[in-house]
């Protein structure tokens, strides 16, 4: 056992909508005006908000998912990542207390116990005074180990956040480190799986800036600063990782493939991967001497014709995965190797590497977090091998495999997911390879076996 100072807190909220994201934005780069080196984390599954997170800090920001990941490796990420830095960040995910089922197994207050980090709740003030309070007590005193230390405001006025401070205070026994006004100009838009991405937002920039001037204006950012130097050591289990070979593997990272878990590719990294960035939609080739492949999600149904146009790609493609290259693709990655996109009658041609076609429904399809237990030996496992995931897609396909049982993590229902053989991964459950560390090893090794029988 190991320990780290990490100075560090959350800002969660009582449900999503709150404007977490929004604060969280304009707070690391108020913190970062002032001289401070920022990490950023984001609890559960969520791809999104990290790259906003990454778009502000300029480094990646980190996903933390105890259901996906356990508290041990949780809280080695944490320390493996703030090894060089001044303060994290860390947003939480839904409501506070929000986790899988009727429990906060796997919140952001799960997270915030499992770090021993302290939280700042931030509280949409819209159409409230003193009830407020009332809000924030509950919050608090719902579990006698909450962590919540202190309270932001959110779409307050200054002369109603002066006016009600106090009681506020005196009625809970919390902090309030400051309050937003309503920002209509700074407002981050949203689709079907969330926000739209941070690249999609042209004066994000702008919008961040506006932030972080109302940020250092209205928020008491030395409070906020005092209040993450209290936080405890961290203590964590050190983990040791021996390379597996070096081996080039190609990544798609553009518009339409853009979810992935940062600690899950530097995980492939520390084993001997290099990852090498391609573009399915712009791209005409596949990367030299390459390997291996990724495709991560994203929003491929978004750019259809775009990549049905890309007839280079998608015939290298199918051709390296003919020739056995080995590919790990989850859900957009997964539906870009079927045959076929459909939208209404109009059906777009993909890599075809998979036999069927795939089209977006009116609703979430089997979402939520799963057990994945292999029903057969593929290239990240043996038969029986286990890892936790996590589906959220409003797509769904004629061909959705059946190497994978996945078990809903609340017991209620199975089913059959994903096409694994010993050159290829490619479904719909998203995995976070620190989940299990076996996997990557397994990937990593046939990407070297690949690359020495070519």
């Amino acid at each position: 056992m190991a320990e780290i100072k990490v100075p560090r807190f959350m800002i969660s909220a009582p449900g999503s909508g709150s404007g977490k994201t929004t604060i969280v934005c304009g707070l690391l780069k108020a913190l970062m005006d002032k001289g401070l080196a920022v990490a950023a984390f984001k609890s559960g599954p969520d791809y999104i908000d990290p790259m906003f997170h990454s778009r502000v800090i300029g480094a990646k920001s980190r996903n933390l998912d105890i259901f996906m990941l356990g508290k041990e490796t949780s809280r080695y990420l944490v320390a493996k990542n703030c090894r060089r830095t001044d303060i994290a960040v860390f947003e939480g995910a839904m409501g506070y207390y929000d986790g899988m089922g009727k429990t906060s197994e796997a919140s952001a207050y799960d997270l915030a116990c499992t770090c021993d980090t302290p939280v700042v709740l931030v509280v949409n003030g819209k159409g409230a005074a003193l009830s407020i309070a009332a809000t924030i007590k509950g919050f608090k005193d719902f579990r006698p180990d909450s962590h919540i230390a202190g309270a932001i405001l959110n779409n307050v006025n200054p002369m109603s956040y002066l006016f009600y401070k106090e009681v506020i205070e005196q009625e809970t026994g919390v902090k309030l480190f400051g309050y937003f006004p309503v920002m209509q100009d700074c407002n981050f838009e949203s689709r079907h799986l969330g926000l739209v991405t941070a690249e999609e937002i042209g004066d994000l920039q702008q919008i961040v800036e506006r932030l972080a001037v109302q940020a250092a204006k209205s928020i008491d950012l030395d409070g906020l600063v005092a209040l993450a130097q209290q936080a405890a050591p961290l203590t964590y289990t050190p983990v040791s990782l021996e390379p597996v070979g070096k081996v080039r593997v190609a990544i798609a990272q553009d518009k339409a493939f853009c979810f992935y878990y940062q600690d899950a590719l530097d995980l492939l990294t520390e084993l001997g991967a290099e990852l090498v960035p391609f573009s399915p939609l712009t791209d005409k080739h596949l990367p030299a001497d390459c390997s291996g492949l990724v495709l991560g999600g994203g929003y491929p149904e978004l750019y259809a014709a775009q990549l049905a146009g890309n007839q280079e790609m998608l015939q290298e493609v199918k051709t390296a995965l003919d020739g056995g290259m080995p590919c790990f693709a989850e859900c957009g990655g997964f539906m870009y190797l079927l045959e076929r996109y459909r939208e209404g009658e109009h059906t777009y041609n993909w890599v075809g590497a998979l036999p069927g076609e795939t089209a977006m429904t009116k609703k979430l399809t089997r979402f939520g977090y799963v057990h994945l237990t292999a029903q057969q030996d593929n290239v990240l496992c043996a038969k029986g091998g286990r890892i936790n995931g996590h589906e959220f897609h409003y797509s769904d396909s004629t061909n959705n495999g059946s190497s994978f049982v996945a078990a809903k993590a609340s017991g209620r229902g199975s089913w059959e997911c994903a096409t694994a053989t010993a050159d290829m991964y490619a479904g719909y459950p998203h995995i976070h390879l620190w989940g299990n560390v076996d996997f990557a090893r397994s990937f990593v090794a046939r990407c070297c076996a690949y690359k020495a029988e070519k």
